[in-house]
Formats: C-alpha cells, sequence, structure tokens
C-alpha cells in the first residue's frame, strides 16, 4: 500500500504515499532528498539507514474450481534511534524493529481474516537483507529466487489460513513522483524514496482451513523508505491502486488534513500499456466517495465505494469493495485499526469500457492517525 506508499506507511506514520514530517529531520536517520538514483535489484533490499521502510504486497488470484481470493502481506522495517541504543552490543539489542499484516479476502464465502506479527531482529527471528530482496518474520517472508532474481516468493502462514505464491513482474518499477522523490508535504522532510511493481504474475497456493488451493492471478508491490512524520494538521490518508484489464494502472493518495480538505502535495501515477508513467497531482484526479460502512468491531465509519476520474485521460472508474468488512484491528503489532481491502473497477477510457480490480487503503477514520514508535 501508500503514506511512505499511502498503503502500509499506517504503521509509521508516514503518508502511505507513506511519509510527510512536522518537525526537522532528525541527523540520526537519513533524509529522503531529491536525486535518488534507483538501482534493481538492489533497491529491493533494506535501506537501514532511513528510519522506516516497508514492503508491501497485495493481489486477486482464482482457483481452478473458480473461487476467489484477495490478499496483503506487508512487512514494516523502524530503525530505533541510535542514542536511544547506544553501543549495546547484545544480539538481542533493539536496533530494528520488525512488523507484518496478513490478510486472506476470501471472496465467494464472505470472510476477511487477518495476522499480525512484532519481532527485533534478534537470532535471527526477524531481519531484512541489504542488496537483494529478503525480509522475514519468523515463517513469513518475501525473497527473490536465488536462480531467478526478478521472481518474489512470498510464503505466510496461519493456522486458519496460508500463501504460498511466486510472483514475476511484467513491467518494469514505476517510481512515483519526481527526481526520486514522493511528496507527502510542503516542509524539508516530508518526503520518501517510494516505487511500486504495479503488475506482477502470480501463482501458487492459497490455504483455507487446512484445504489448499492451486491459484493463478495478479499482483501489486510497493516499496517505500523514508524518515519523516505525518504533519501537525494531517489525520489520514486514502490510498488506491488499479489495474485494469487494458494493462494500464493507476495510484493515487490523498492526505487528508484536520479541517476536511486533502492535503495539495497528494499524487499518483498512471502507468499506461506501453511507455513511460505520467506522474499525477492532486488536481488532475478526483475521487467522489459513494457511500460509507460502519464497522461493528471499531465503531469507524469508512467510505465504501469511489468514483474516481482522470479527465486528461478520459478515464473514469467505479470502485466498489469485494466485501464491505476487510478492517484489521492490529492491537499485538502496529496498534492501528486501517480498512484495508480488495476492489473491482468498471468503467470507460477514452470511452472505451473497462474492468479490473485493485486495492484501497484508509487510514484515520478509526481515530486521528498519529503513531509514534
Amino acid at each position: 500500500m501508500v503514506v511512505l506508499t499511502l498503503a502500509c506507511g499506517a504503521v509509521f506514520g508516514l503518508s502511505g504515499p507513506h511519509v510527510a514530517a512536522d518537525q526537522p529531520m532528525s541527523e540520526r536517520f537519513r533524509a529522503a532528498l531529491p536525486g535518488y538514483a534507483y538501482a534493481f535489484p538492489r533497491d529491493h533490499g533494506s535501506h537501514d539507514e532511513f528510519r522506516t521502510e516497508w514492503w508491501y504486497y497485495t493481489g486477486h488470484v482464482i482457483a481452478r474450481n473458480g473461487r476467489r481470493f484477495g490478499y496483503q502481506l506487508t512487512f514494516f522495517r523502524r530503525r530505533m534511534d541510535p542514542e536511544r541504543v547506544g553501543s549495546n552490543p547484545s544480539r538481542w539489542a533493539l536496533h530494528q524493529l520488525y512488523l507484518a499484516h496478513f490478510a486472506i479476502t476470501d471472496v465467494d464465502r464472505s470472510r476477511f481474516q487477518f495476522a499480525e506479527k512484532l519481532s527485533r531482529a534478534g537470532l535471527g527471528k526477524a531481519g531484512a537483507d541489504t542488496g537483494r530482496l529478503h525480509v522475514w518474520i519468523d515463517h513469513w517472508s518475501a525473497e527473490a529466487s536465488a536462480d531467478a532474481p526478478s521472481h518474489h516468493h512470498l510464503r505466510a502462514s496461519t493456522p486458519e489460513f496460508a500463501v504460498d505464491l511466486t510472483l514475476t513482474p511484467a513491467k518494469p518499477a514505476v517510481v512515483h513522483g519526481q527526481d526520486g522523490l514522493s511528496r507527502k508535504g510542503a516542509q524539508p522532510g516530508q518526503a520518501s524514496h517510494y516505487y511500486s511493481l504495479t503488475r506482477l504474475g502470480t501463482e501458487g497456493s492459497v490455504t483455507i482451513q487446512g484445504e489448499p488451493f492451486a491459484v493463478t492471478g495478479t499482483s501489486w508491490m510497493d516499496h517505500e523508505f523514508g524518515s519523516g512524520d505525518l504533519g501537525k494538521d494531517q489525520v489520514g490518508w486514502d490510498w488506491f491502486s488499479v489495474q485494469l484489464d487494458n494493462d494500464t494502472e493507476l495510484m493515487l493518495y490523498r492526505l487528508r488534513r484536520t479541517d476536511g480538505s486533502v492535503e495539495p502535495m497528494s499524487s499518483g501515477t498512471w502507468v499506461p500499456a506501453h511507455g513511460r508513467a505520467q506522474a499525477l497531482t492532486v488536481d488532475d484526479v478526483h475521487v467522489e466517495a459513494r457511500g460509507t460502512w460502519t464497522s461493528r468491531a471499531s465503531g469507524a465509519r469508512y467510505p465504501s465505494g469511489w468514483r474516481v476520474t482522470v479527465p486528461q485521460f478520459g478515464l473514469a472508474l467505479d470502485l466498489a469493495p469485494l466485501l464491505a468488512d476487510q478492517e484489521l484491528i492490529t492491537r499485538r503489532s502496529t496498534q492501528i485499526t486501517y480498512w484495508e481491502g480488495a476492489v473491482r473497477a468498471r468503467g470507460t477510457l477514452h470511452g472505451t469500457s473497462v474492468t479490473g480490480q485493485g486495492y484501497v487503503e484508509l487510514i484515520g477514520y478509526a481515530e486521528r492517525f498519529r503513531q509514534r514508535l
């Protein structure tokens, strides 16, 4: 997801696009600055000099019998303040904190399940490699294949549900923002480095209550890193990823402010079937919520169903949740309550009918987002 990406920044106060800051950036962490030069597969790995980072995967898959699933698997890394950690040589010293969220949307059974983990990088219980994709907590992991470094292998399991998936990029990585920088606010430090793999062929298995299903489908990956916090007047965000059946994709995030307005630095990216991706400003995209859903578990009232238009591309989409209840209440890890769910897309592009799928993340509806670790 994306405010370091909006989508998964939920946990650390990054505006998923995911990052914004209301205080001067600490010199103890590297700041996200213009001119960052991406190199892959190096940048799929960890960037330990930045305070916050996450690897975020979502996807839609279908079994041979037609049963449909959505999934989310997100890993978060949070570097602790070096001055607080000190020079403790113990392998158990808390230099890096790792968290993860895992969710399955069982569309045809109308059931949503999620799980969470938290661990420190001690004795191999959790960690993230630099220079290559390998991040893990216990037996949950995302890793590039040694013989096929562009392939991403995801594994996560609970007693009730599990995934074992191989993801293969159909398009190169898309860098969001301008000059290697995704802005989350007007002040210095209110930014992150953020890229996506917007279309990954997916195959493997989903297991529900001990029953395995061979599945195929399409996934999305966000990776974001930075060192900022939300601004004083930012209370949350809405993040959208859409994959259309004509091989085009759309990402956009809208940072919400206390007065109900949208942060002017909110933005997005249009990814055509062929050619270069195009950055979108907040004025290029119009989003209208069509309804609401109220959680019985948290009492939060979320928007539910959206009309998204991008006039310059003749794009008009209606996004509808595949299930109303796709809320995560993460009391044991990030302590954030948020909605992250699979949606379907229908509409027109230059007058031609299009359909597709996507994921939406909604932060700051259960309570104002002001998490600090």
